[in-house]
């Protein structure tokens, strides 16, 4: 064989291999584990390798026009507001994740003597009214103190104050033709009298992630109501560990809102759930038991609800103000 048909016969072969590997890489090697945040796009994230980890997905900008599993189908979809100024090392913005273990809460042990709420039937009514104060747990200070941590990265000004709930809920709430979409407000109560919001900061980010709390997940907007914008620790589940979790609340259309565990008492995570953070099974209704459609909690955004799957009621309550 000569050089030259020796040196084009290397030559072929190298080319073949390199054609290989660039076939293998394109097709067949590992691809990272990614959260995409952008709205009404399918997301790709290994949900369980990323919880096994400890940390949770973003859900910056995951916001829809229709109800979508995993997002929120907002009645908002322009954010432009403001909230916690600095980003936190707990939060991987690259890598679309947080870590819960990493963020610093903001500090104070404020009690709330004067807290009160309560929940009366009233043939298909359940009347709720209240102070919007938590009655089972202490806050922390607000304004956040210039010698907290937390001031680092989150200067909410606003000052924690009584609010006057009145909710006239359906107490045998029906699901809706089509599901409704979240505001910024008040999204539901839960049974300590505390509000629940959605997900999204002012600026449409992952308020959970970004937003300093306190140690029940809790803090005020700009009229000084106090919310939770995900499952707060500080809730009680009176259930034993393999029981499905107790009512810890109602969404505004009437729907139960449960706490962090189904049926046999595995924890729910958005697969488990519909495009609302819901799911149709036997639960304990008004002290029976009943096949109803409720809400879970879970790790995973959008935490508490993602669309209203019956018709909301009005609560007259102000849209929040800056910062959330």
């Amino acid at each position: 064989m000569s050089n030259k048909t020796l040196t084009w016969l290397i030559f072929v072969i190298l080319i073949s291999a390199s054609a290989t590997a660039v076939v293998y890489f394109i097709f067949f090697a590992e691809k990272p584990v990614s959260v995409k945040q952008n709205s009404d796009s399918e997301e790709t994230t290994d949900i369980s390798t990323i919880l096994e980890s400890g940390l949770l997905p973003l859900g910056n900008d995951k916001y829809s026009t229709t109800a979508k599993t995993g997002y929120i189908y907002s009645c908002q979809t322009s954010f432009n507001g403001g909230g916690a100024f600095n980003t936190g090392e707990w939060i991987d913005e690259i890598n679309g994740t947080w870590d819960p273990k990493g963020k610093p809460i903001v500090d104070g042990d404020v009690p709330w003597d004067n807290a009160t709420v309560s929940f009366e039937l009233q043939g298909l009514n359940r009347n709720v009214s209240g102070n919007g104060l938590p009655t089972n747990h202490n806050t922390g200070t607000y304004p956040i103190q210039t010698t907290d941590d937390a001031y680092d990265y989150d200067r909410n000004p606003n000052t924690i104050s009584a609010q006057e709930i009145g909710l006239e809920l359906n107490s045998d709430p029906q699901i809706a033709n089509s599901p409704n979409c979240l505001s910024m407000g008040m999204i539901a109560i839960t049974l300590n009298g505390v509000a629940v919001f959605n997900a999204f900061d002012a600026a449409g980010r992952d308020a959970p992630a970004y937003e300093i709390l306190d140690k029940c997940d809790g803090h005020p907007e700009s009229s000084g109501q106090y919310h939770y914008h995900n499952y707060s620790k500080c809730l009680e589940d009176s259930t034993g560990s393999n029981q499905h979790s107790s009512i810890i609340g109602y969404a505004l259309d009437g729907f139960g809102f449960f706490g962090l565990k189904g049926e046999d008492g595995t924890q729910v995570t958005n697969d488990d759930l519909d495009e609302c953070h819901g799911h149709t099974h036997q639960v304990e209704w008004d002290g029976d038991e009943e096949s109803i459609y409720h809400y879970h909690v879970t790790e995973e955004f959008p935490y508490t609800i993602g669309c209203f799957k019956g018709t909301p009621v009005q609560t007259g309550q102000a849209v929040p103000g800056l910062p959330m």
